[in-house]
């Protein structure tokens, strides 16, 4: 149950209910549920890039092995270290947010933004050196450095996985800047902050994920 209360003030409804609801909980719980469903389509949409990656691993193991040593380990760690302070921030906007606490609410969601933010740079510099490399997916790889060919295979997985984690990052991102705008115009409180505990919900799932792919990826030996 939500600590959201059904608030009647001199008889009218709460100005943040939709009229289909019965009340503000039904409203928060229902859009909580929904929330769940979307985020266990994704983790079936990854799930099966999962799948197929590990498929792949145990038939061309050399090639993995090969492929994963032209990734940056310690770019990766930065990029789960900022991911997990995130997450952590996400977190505190959410109990800030149910807590009345306005400009600690904007605070975190802005930490949470920076270290997005910082996440898609590195993840920049680590495609620009891909693509000057030659190590690309498919028909497009050009590395002449040698290793087993089934190389572009694993940066065929390596692109797809990453570029859409990183398309649900600025998407993450544009839904955090929402609602910082709207805790700026004080439309949160504790009796309703449910868009600011969906989108955290949207975003650990995205820190989830990244938890997945790094090992995956970058410690493939």
């Amino acid at each position: 149950m939500s600590s959201e209360t059904h608030v009647v003030e001199h008889g009218a409804e709460p100005a943040f209910r939709q009229h289909h609801f019965v009340d503000a909980e039904q409203q928060f719980s229902t859009s909580k549920i929904g929330m769940w469903l979307f985020l266990a389509t994704e983790i079936l949409m990854f799930g099966g890039l999962f799948v197929g990656y590990g498929l792949m691993q145990g038939v061309y193991p050399e090639a993995w092995v090969a492929g994963h040593h032209h990734l940056d380990r310690i770019m990766g760690a930065i990029n789960t270290v900022f991911l997990l302070c995130s997450s952590f921030t996400m977190v505190m906007a959410v109990h800030a947010s149910s807590t009345n606490q306005k400009s600690k609410t904007i605070l975190n969601l802005l930490f949470t933004l920076a270290f997005a933010a910082g996440f898609l740079v590195i993840k920049y510099f680590e495609y620009s050196h891909k693509f000057h490399d030659g190590l690309l997916p498919g028909r497009y790889f050009a590395y002449h450095g040698g290793g087993p060919p089934q190389q572009a295979m694993f940066f065929g997985f390596y692109f797809v996985m990453t570029g859409l984690h990183g398309f649900h990052v600025v998407v993450g991102m544009a839904l955090i800047t929402w609602i910082t705008i709207r805790a700026s115009r004080g439309e949160f409180s504790s009796a309703y902050y449910t868009p600011v505990d969906l989108v955290g919900l949207y975003w650990h799932l995205v820190d989830l994920i990244w938890i997945y792919l790094f090992p995956l990826l970058y410690l493939v030996s």
